[in-house]
């Protein structure tokens, strides 16, 4: 390779082959993640017997019981940990270009959900799984992917704002510690992203929609869901230096560190 076109290439790292397949598949790992912490969140998961333990018997403002939480949770922090990743190399507009690439998506997926719920089942089907316990495959299949609108209008305002949250935190630090400290921009904006994404979602989902909620009860599950989603997140820190490394390692140093550079400029 000649020097111009290095030059080039470092002048405007977009350009780059290499810089735009990066893209591509971070785009596709975190669309495919969000996308699926929307449908499996439907269920609901008691932790200690899914570990096998006993009971913790946790009490938080009034309200005790198991640690109960949405399937959900398990990719929610690796969606915004791909979210620092990306900020990082692709800046602002990265993030909010995949942002509302997710929310489009799941709102196009959604609806062809509920147009497949309302088609007419075959007769054979809706008794295809009696012998697994599912009496009837039609009102399995609508109960499974027919989410509330509350439900799904909570999740995607809570991810919106969480993501705006996120990337605004991000490049304020960024701006104070420089290259440096990369898990305290990455880390310390998805802790509190997270905090404000976990109480979003269930005011909307469960205190203003038709299962009225109590605010003590509110209180009572987002702090749980927001202490495991916190938990993981730092554990999680780690792979934010593997994944830096991985990227440096694809696009060299040269690219890397002018992608970086623009990222930080705003670019």
């Amino acid at each position: 390779m000649t020097s111009s076109t290095q030059q080039a290439q470092t002048a405007n790292p977009a350009d780059s082959q290499r810089t735009q397949h990066l893209f591509v598949v971070l785009a596709a790992f975190f669309v495919c993640n969000a996308l699926m912490a929307e449908f499996i969140g439907v269920k609901v998961f008691a932790l200690e017997p899914t570990l096998g333990i006993d009971d913790i018997g946790w009490n938080l403002f009034g309200i005790s019981g198991t640690l109960n939480f949405t399937a959900g949770v398990l990719l929610w922090p690796v969606v915004f940990l791909m979210t620092d990743i990306i900020n990082e190399f692709f800046g602002r507009r990265g993030v909010r270009f995949i942002s509302w690439l997710a929310v489009a998506l799941i709102v196009y997926a959604f609806g062809f959900a509920f147009t497949a719920i309302h088609l007419a089942p075959a007769a054979f089907w809706v008794a295809a799984g009696q012998a697994q316990g599912v009496e009837d495959m039609q009102v399995a299949f609508a109960a499974i992917f027919g989410q509330g609108l509350w439900t799904i209008a909570g999740s995607l305002v809570a991810f919106l704002v969480g993501q705006l949250v996120d990337v605004s935190i991000y490049h304020r630090v960024r701006r104070i510690t420089g290259e440096r400290m990369v898990w305290l921009r990455a880390t310390g904006s998805t802790l509190v992203s997270q905090l404000v994404d976990s109480f979003i979602v269930l005011y909307i989902a469960f205190v203003l929609g038709p299962q009225q909620w109590s605010i003590a009860q509110w209180l009572a599950v987002g702090t749980v869901n927001y202490l495991y989603k916190a938990a993981l997140a730092l554990a999680l820190t780690p792979v934010i230096y593997l994944g830096h490394r991985a990227i440096v390692a694809w696009l060299g140093e040269r690219t890397a560190k002018a992608l970086k550079e623009r990222a930080a400029a705003g670019g």
